[in-house]
């Protein structure tokens, strides 16, 4: 039940900001190609921020540069949050650094077709853990890749 409102809560979020955010409930997200997984690569955000920094930028130049070598590759990209905040916040959040990836790729020259974006708020973990240093693994934006 509380991801079926969540759910709900993500359509609202996307209509109001223009994400075409969805919750994809059987498999949290496309099937990242095995070689491409390995170039391309999660951007990792300050707490209660969506700006990208500095290092995140040569990342970003980086995983931009592979989708102009690989045509066929799209990708969804997951905004992801650590799990302080409320959930409705931290699914915005989610949503701001998802667009925030997105946009910064689209305007380094990755057409807008290839990607679209997701909010997973805090419900997707990559460390569980209750510590600084999960938290801040879990504060990025993952590429979610498809095609070729």
């Amino acid at each position: 039940m509380k991801l079926k409102k969540i759910g709900v809560l993500v359509a609202i979020v996307g209509l109001a900001t223009g994400c075409s955010c969805k919750r994809n409930m059987e498999g949290m997200g496309n099937i990242a190609l095995a070689e491409a997984g390995k170039n391309v690569k999660d951007i990792n955000f300050a707490f209660d921020s969506y700006s990208i920094d500095a290092s995140a930028k040569g990342l970003l130049d980086a995983n931009v540069a592979y989708f102009k070598e690989n045509s066929g590759v799209s990708a969804q990209i997951e905004g992801h949050c650590d799990e302080r905040g409320t959930n409705e916040y931290n699914m915005v959040l989610g949503v701001n650094r998802a667009k925030a990836v997105m946009d910064y790729m689209v305007a380094s020259g990755v057409a807008s077709n290839r990607l679209t974006t997701v909010s997973y708020g805090e419900e997707v973990p990559l460390d569980p853990a209750h510590t600084e240093e999960a938290w801040a693994m879990n504060r990025r934006a993952h590429f979610a890749l498809s095609g070729q």
